[in-house]
């Protein structure tokens, strides 16, 4: 496996790549009368794009916008508010992943409420929250589930634990979303221009590369399934630039060494198992249909909405935070008027800026010194 990645991290041959795609951009960008604009909707797309010096190397050439891609970023302030009124009952642990203890609902954080004296852990996966239900008998073991299609699988397999050991204080607050809904409200926005897309490696090797045909079929958009190494991308963006040189509209398999046509089977069925498609909030998106995942009826026993009653109020957004409109890509993130002001990493203000995958972040610790006129065109 290292042999194969090492390939794919030769500055070599991704000079040798540039030599070919820049000539295509050029021609693109006069055919156009402007740059191209591609979206990457994958947080670690994202942060690699950045950092490699992809984003600036192509600027001029190629608006590389961030879409919708990190999980963190688009939950729901109300999503959070549920879990922050929870941290006040007794009695009750709330396990999550790391990047989730600062996101910001109307009313603070959990590393806030953890300050305050709530029992409040941060876990690697779902398994790991049931083990602490099993050696907290005494108290209700609560996760915050959160992430797409690629982390969905690991949160049926704790619930199919817990299941097996007949574990009954342990649940799910599931705030899991699925891309391809997300994706349609993007291409069916006119205030959002993409020419093309880069779509997600991690999301296509679970739901498989057939999954996003519509993104062809209905849309005309060319789009390009994407690796994470510099080459990958470089090799993706040239397909894309093919592409729309070509007058073509197809989604491309550019990871053939991890994706397939019909992704994994296995972990499809155990997502179809324990989990139902429903209606999500996409924080600053708005509801979007069968963009979620709630427990199957059948496993409602381990559902936390169910178990516990809980009225957080009304959600209020943050005044001046912008993530709304980065992740549809309508703005940069320096456009933001809190962007490395009021808003930084050590101090985050919206969730863009929180998780290390957020576009914010990425362009706070990469790109903080591109100026505005840089950008767009």
């Amino acid at each position: 496996m290292r042999e194969i990645l090492d390939k794919f991290r030769q500055p070599d041959v991704g000079r040798r790549i540039l030599n070919k795609l820049i000539p295509k951009l050029e021609r693109l960008n006069d055919r156009l009368g402007r740059k191209l604009n591609l979206m990457e909707v994958c947080g670690t797309h994202t942060v690699n794009i950045s950092q490699t010096g992809i984003r600036e190397l192509l600027l001029p050439y190629v608006n590389l916008k961030s879409g919708p891609g990190c999980p963190v970023c688009v939950t729901d302030y109300g999503e959070i508010d549920w879990m922050l009124a929870l941290a006040d009952i007794e009695r009750v642990i709330i396990t999550t992943f790391g990047d989730m203890m600062r996101v910001p609902g109307s009313g603070g954080s959990l590393m806030e409420r953890r300050a305050a004296g709530a029992d409040v852990r941060v876990v690697y996966s779902g398994l790991d929250a049931v083990k602490t239900a099993l050696n907290n008998p005494q108290w209700e073991v609560v996760f915050l589930g959160v992430g797409f299609e690629t982390t969905v699988p690991t949160v049926a397999a704790s619930l199919q634990e817990a299941e097996s050991m007949g574990i009954r204080n342990f649940s799910v607050f599931s705030a899991h979303k699925v891309v391809p809904p997300a994706l349609r409200i993007l291409l069916e926005d006119p205030e959002v221009n993409i020419d093309g897309l880069i779509l997600p490696g991690h999301v296509s090797v679970i739901i498989g590369r057939r999954a996003w045909d519509f993104i062809a079929e209905e849309y005309g958009c060319p789009s390009a399934v994407v690796g994470f190494e510099a080459v990958d991308i470089l090799l993706g963006i040239n397909n894309l630039a093919d592409q729309i040189l070509d007058g073509k509209a197809e989604v491309a398999n550019m990871y053939p060494r991890a994706v397939t046509e019909e992704g994994n089977k296995a972990a499809q069925e155990l997502i179809k198992k324990y989990f139902n498609s429903a209606d999500a909030q996409w924080r600053g998106i708005g509801i979007i249909p069968q963009s979620g995942l709630e427990l199957a009826d059948e496993f409602k026993k381990f559902d936390a909405k169910n178990k516990f009653q809980i009225n957080p109020g009304k959600s209020r957004e943050i005044r001046g935070c912008s993530c709304g409109d980065v992740l549809k890509g309508k703005i940069w993130p320096n456009q933001c008027p809190l962007f490395a002001s009021v808003c930084t990493p050590m101090s985050p203000v919206g969730p863009c800026m929180v998780s290390s995958e957020g576009a914010c972040a990425a362009y706070y610790r990469f790109h903080r010194n591109l100026k505005e006129g840089d950008l767009g065109g």
